[in-house]
């Protein structure tokens, strides 16, 4: 490097620094004369970050064209103008050598791992007019429904001009987001008992005890820069709590560390509502109490529903009598292997704190085969303790800055269309053991990773098939499964910034834009009380002849498709869309991509009446060059009197929601609701399933065979998968507690490793009953016995020169953890199975 400082150097700060000859000599001792401070020369664009759900505003420093650094945006009141590590790995993945630089086309037709696809460079034209072709080819023969598409990350606006368009008018009811191989699971926790089906807010300012339950949000998850900046507060002035097999960045800062026996979450959090039961400690305000003051709830004893009083909640008489009275502290021990003693102490601090208290539920906790009761059990402590809805507490979405939908396509959509829209999806939703009932409608709930199955099922179901911005093939367990299915599909289009796995079994391949600087979009989402829209928008000149999959794409694609007599898609675009400011319609691909962004954003920046929150935009240039407006504070009780959006309209600790989508699943297929549960794979039966529980833990792999459980964990520096190809990636690795930096290890507990002989460095082999993958071993005290984790992201064979350990070879750097893990669901809600201690494996010395 021109410094004379190792990539090494950087990441620990060792002084190993080539000084310029005439430079004076110094020591420790010996202070430095300071310099001159310069400012940073260029331009401060306004963007948003693309790293993770939270879509954090921040700024690129633009120099020469060139985007440099990047840094929040000082005007965001959620992360305070700072982003994390992932949004400091902007530059380098955007100005990756390994991108796809031009469209490319496959020549030769054997697919496969290590196959060589051959690909050549073609022209857009070229590209987008072959994949016409096929498309028309569908509508010619009747099969429209025969065109898939999926998505990766996408943008919260402009994609619906492609996920939300492009099906209904073209005629296909097979698109499918990636969502449930994300979180969707844990949104069944709010979902089911206040009838929120979202990601929770949380008030972290004004948290006096916070609990970090299966989720590191110092790491992933979402507002990572709003809880590094609130955590030390926390810390000093309260409780810290970190349930979690593995010592993660919040567990290694916590006051009370509780390396739960993985899957076993709901007995923990029953033994936990057992203490603030028993011993008084439940929130009055928003729970209510007994009606002569006598607390009734004591351990084994069924109270009478008409002694209890309650106020915002529903059922917690019920919940007691069916489940929590029998789960003391020494119950939940045995189950969950956290001592008894911590469970009341840590009970007791949650009791002390409230109603400020933040029960943090993360995909660790509901990312299993039955992980729906999992996440209503601890989500439902929430509900105890009183903090939903009030300061220091849990908070639903606020509500934020006004966006215009787009022009509907209603219009555009012919008989063939609404023909071909028709039928079963690929994904299963809705089968009779796939209830996927996300807002508690069955059926409703996407089920991403179930695709790969279908499409197995039925290899002529698929002809044309179109994803972008994803890599199944590598992100979604059972990985294997993947490859199969795609190496049968006859033309598979693939849209995405970098090659990776799933592109290597591509007919044509499209390079997308770069979205943070590279793209137009709005987006929306909250955190830390406020709502807000943020822009991306074009902030350096492109180097290579990229397009954004989502407008400049379709427009293109439109054009295409009109020429070849199927104009309804272009006439949309070119009729509907019209540029807020001079009412010009869009004439190229790229005024298109900018006049749906000013259209979306228009109510901000063009606001018939001033709108609450942020001062006034005065115009779309004042927008692009502030790239935010957050709306007003969250409103407390939000819920509270009588409004939660459940059955009863209260905080519901019996689910009369969940009641009423399971007997309609059960009706639509003239059974019983007990058999539905049996079919898709719980325990519970009668009136326990409506109340949140335990279910014990549903393991592939017998314990003689596969003596060790495996955990999946993210890494900080993973920007959901998309960084691994680039330096900073690699040699940051070591920031992830018991990771190691250019490697990928499998942490074990020393005990296990005295035990099968092995020792830190080995190379090992861990097997499932799904694969088997290869990495380094390294013994932590960080992992509780009887338990190995590994951190997802390594393991790529095609990702790149830098993600491989020899890209020409298919050479995988370490493994990937989705080769091992069982490809299995939590079916009430079409998550996808990849946490919680279901995989069983074995670990060998190579």
């Amino acid at each position: 490097m021109a410094t004379g400082v190792s990539a090494g150097c950087l990441a620990t700060g060792c002084a190993s620094v080539s000084a310029p000859a005439a430079a004076p000599l110094t020591s420790a001792f010996i202070p430095r004369q300071a310099r001159p401070s310069r400012p940073a020369q260029g331009q401060w664009v306004a963007s948003t970050c693309q790293g993770c759900t939270q879509w954090c505003a921040i700024q690129i420093l633009v120099q020469d064209g060139r985007a440099t650094r990047v840094r929040g945006n000082p005007l965001s009141k959620t992360n305070h103008g700072y982003v994390c590590p992932r949004g400091h790995l902007i530059p380098q993945q955007m100005y990756d050598p390994d991108r796809i630089k031009v469209p490319m086309k496959r020549t030769n037709p054997v697919k496969g791992r290590g196959i060589d696809p051959k690909f050549v460079p073609i022209s857009w034209d070229e590209a987008l007019d072959t994949l016409a072709e096929k498309m028309m080819a569908l509508r010619k023969s009747g099969e429209t429904h025969k065109l898939v598409y999926m998505r990766g990350r996408y943008s919260p606006t402009s994609t619906e001009l492609l996920y939300g368009t492009l099906p209904k008018v073209f005629g296909t009811g097979n698109y499918f987001s990636h969502s449930a191989i994300c979180a969707e699971a844990e949104k069944m926790g709010p979902g089911l008992t206040q009838g929120f089906f979202g990601y929770r807010d949380y008030d972290l300012e004004k948290t006096n005890c916070l609990v970090c339950w299966g989720t590191d949000p110092l790491a992933s998850n979402r507002m990572v820069p709003n809880t590094m900046n609130r955590f030390p507060d926390i810390v000093k002035r309260g409780t810290v709590i970190a349930v979690d097999p593995r010592l993660s960045n919040v567990a290694a800062k916590a006051h009370e560390w509780l390396p739960i026996s993985p899957g076993t979450d709901g007995a923990l959090a029953g033994a936990i509502a057992h203490v603030l039961l028993t011993e008084g400690l439940w929130n009055r305000e928003f729970v209510g109490d007994f009606k002569d003051g006598k607390n009734l709830f004591v351990a084994g004893q069924i109270v009478d529903e008409a002694a209890f009083a309650e106020k915002e909640s529903y059922g917690l008489v019920k919940w007691w009598n069916l489940e929590l009275r029998n789960q003391t502290p020494a119950w939940g021990e045995q189950v969950s292997l956290i001592p008894a003693a911590q469970i009341q102490r840590v009970a007791r601090a949650m009791g002390k704190a409230a109603p400020r208290v933040v029960v943090w539920m993360g995909p660790g906790v509901a990312m299993s085969p039955r992980g729906t009761y999992a996440a209503m059990a601890v989500y439902a402590l929430n509900g105890l303790l009183g903090s939903i809805d009030v300061e220091g507490g849990v908070w639903q979405s606020p509500s934020g800055p006004p966006l215009a939908p787009f022009p509907k396509a209603d219009a555009y959509v012919d008989e063939i269309a609404k023909a071909g829209s028709k039928g079963k999806k690929l994904d299963g939703r809705g089968a009779k053991d796939m209830p996927a009932m996300m807002n508690a409608k069955p059926g409703s709930g996407v089920v991403t990773n179930n695709v790969a199955n279908g499409m197995l099922k039925d290899p002529g179901a698929v002809k044309v098939f179109i994803s972008t911005w994803s890599n199944f093939a590598f992100s979604a367990t059972g990985a294997q499964r993947w490859e199969k299915a795609l190496a049968a599909v006859p033309f598979f289009v693939h849209m995405v910034p970098s090659a990776s796995e799933m592109t290597q079994f591509a007919d044509i391949v499209l390079p997308s834009t770069f979205n943070s600087a590279e793209g137009w979009s709005i987006v929306t989402n909250m955190g830390n009380g406020h709502a807000y829209a943020s822009i991306q928008q074009g902030a350096i000149k492109r180097l290579w002849d990229v397009k954004q999959e989502e407008t400049e794409v379709m427009w293109l694609l439109a054009e295409k498709l009109k020429a070849k007599g199927f104009a309804n898609l272009f006439d949309y675009y070119a009729k509907e869309f019209k540029d807020p400011e001079t009412g010009k319609a869009p004439t190229t691909a790229l005024e298109f991509s900018e006049i749906a962004a000013k259209m979306t954003s228009a109510p901000i920046w063009a606001a018939k009446e001033p709108l609450k929150g942020d001062a006034p935009i005065l115009g779309w240039a004042d927008f692009k060059k502030k790239g935010m407006f957050s709306g007003p504070r969250y409103t407390l009780k939000k819920g509270w009197g009588g409004k939660f959006a459940t059955e009863t309209k209260k905080f519901e600790f019996y689910s009369e929601t969940l009641k009423k989508g399971l007997a309609e699943h059960a009706k639509k297929y003239e059974t019983s609701i007990d058999d539905i549960l049996g079919v898709s794979g719980y325990v519970a039966r009668g009136e326990l399933a409506f109340v949140p529980h335990y279910e014990p833990v549903k393991r592939h792999g017998s314990v003689q065979d596969f003596p060790l459980t495996f955990i999946d964990y993210k890494s900080r520096l993973n920007r959901e998968g998309r960084s691994a190809n680039v330096p900073w990636y690699q040699e940051f690795k070591k920031v992830d507690p018991g990771d190691v930096s250019w490697s990928d290890v499998v942490k074990m507990n020393p005990k296990d490793g005295a035990k099968l002989g092995l020792k830190s460095g080995d190379t090992v082999t861990i097997t499932s009953m799904a694969g088997t993958i290869s990495c380094q071993l390294k013994l932590w005290e960080g992992v509780r016995p009887g338990t190995v984790a590994k951190c997802y992201g390594q393991g790529h064979w095609a990702y790149g020169r830098v993600a491989a350990q020899d890209f020409g070879k298919a050479t995988p750097r370490g493994g990937n953890n989705n080769e091992i893990l069982v490809d299995d669901y939590d079916r009430l809600s079409g998550a996808t199975a990849r946490n919680g201690g279901f995989t069983g494996v074995r670990i060998q010395k190579a």
